[in-house]
């Protein structure tokens, strides 16, 4: 009886431990989100000044950008035009760098009604940029989809069939558990060193493109082909093994039996582990940086060779940055981010359902 008394006593104190380390991961989780979007929230709005043609009293509230075009003659009648960064955080009630006559001057808009907070296009519509003002996510976004597609195409197509491979058709002996096992430890090498072998095979011996999304997706395919391949060996593995006797039994040849009853059985799990990795691979920035997608590219580029940033390396790169105003976009672009693994997440529980479904 007493012993029984501890056991149930441990089991309790067990669920316990489980519930304070599952709400303990749920108050962090809320704390990071929390703090992110208050910070990057205010990035998606942006102050705009009504100025009338050829007034110059707030021509030097105006962002750097829009001053040029004012100089060049490029715009002449009256319209909105961006405020700089440091008349928007005054706007959003920030940190500002203004003095008394520029604030006043803001103020004396405000009661004109000639200054307002719109959603900031610019932020979706623009490259990278020197301003805070005047800079975007759409070159680093175009980037990361082209990274995206590079590494989905090779590094699927080469991981699932090496995995049928090594499951399904390699004679099971000293080698192939020698790949198998080197594959496992692989999947846990740090990410910086796949960027170091990109950038002495692709770059320096097979001449790609430096900063290009050949390159980089290429290098995340390196880094995600360990997790596809044993997540789709695992999924193999849990075909049942008497469907497979059944279909030889049938008359079916292995090449039939593979394309007919393991795939389509094991098409959920192997899905699933695919996308995940891909979504890890879409936030990875050390092996990017080394292949050089830090550098400055303001311009969207037309096609995989050109040189481009993405996502993760821009978020690195506005940390960096020395003006206040760019902590505001870090945050949005995390938000962005975020936005992008949440779509690969629910896109692999999606696919997990219909091809569950179909099997059904």
């Amino acid at each position: 009886m007493t012993l029984f008394k501890k056991r149930q006593k441990a089991s309790k104190n067990f669920k316990r431990f489980c519930k304070f380390a599952l709400l303990s991961n749920l108050v962090f989780l809320c704390i990071f989100l929390g703090s992110v979007f208050f910070l990057g929230i205010g990035a998606f709005k942006q102050s705009y000044i009504l100025v009338e043609n050829g007034e110059n009293s707030y021509y030097e509230l105006l962002s750097r950008a829009e001053q040029r075009k004012i100089r060049s003659g490029q715009i002449k009648e009256t319209s909105w035009f961006l405020a700089n960064s440091e008349v928007d955080a005054y706007m959003k009630e920030n940190y500002n760098r203004l003095d008394d006559k520029q604030k006043a001057l803001v103020d004396l808009l405000k009661q004109e009604k000639r200054i307002e907070l719109r959603f900031n296009t610019t932020f979706f519509l623009n490259g990278d940029s020197k301003s805070p003002e005047n800079a975007g996510i759409l070159a680093a976004m175009i980037g990361s989809l082209q990274c995206m597609l590079v590494c989905m195409l090779v590094c699927m197509s080469v991981g699932i069939g090496a995995a049928i491979y090594l499951e399904e058709l390699a004679p099971k002996n000293f080698i192939t558990h020698l790949i198998v096992v080197c594959i496992n430890n692989l999947a846990s090498v740090p990410s910086i060193l796949f960027g170091l072998l990109g950038l002495g095979v692709f770059i320096a011996l097979f001449g790609m493109p430096r900063s290009s999304a050949l390159v980089g997706g290429v290098t995340l395919a390196l880094m995600s082909l360990p997790l596809i391949i044993v997540s789709t060996q695992a999924a193999l593995k849990s075909v049942d093994e008497n469907i497979k006797n059944a279909a030889y039994a049938l008359g079916m040849t292995k090449f039939q039996m593979i394309r007919a009853v393991s795939l389509p059985l094991a098409m959920p799990m192997i899905l699933t582990g695919s996308i995940l990795a891909l979504a890890q691979a879409i936030g990875e920035t050390a092996p990017l940086m080394i292949v050089g997608m830090l550098a400055f590219i303001p311009d969207v580029a037309q096609n995989i060779f050109e040189p481009t940033s993405v996502l993760s390396t821009q978020i690195y790169s506005w940390s960096s940055m020395p003006e206040r105003a760019f902590l505001e976009k870090t945050a949005a672009g995390i938000i962005v981010l975020l936005f992008m693994v949440l779509f690969l997440n629910l896109s692999a529980i999606f696919l997990r359902k219909y091809f569950q479904g179909r099997i059904k």
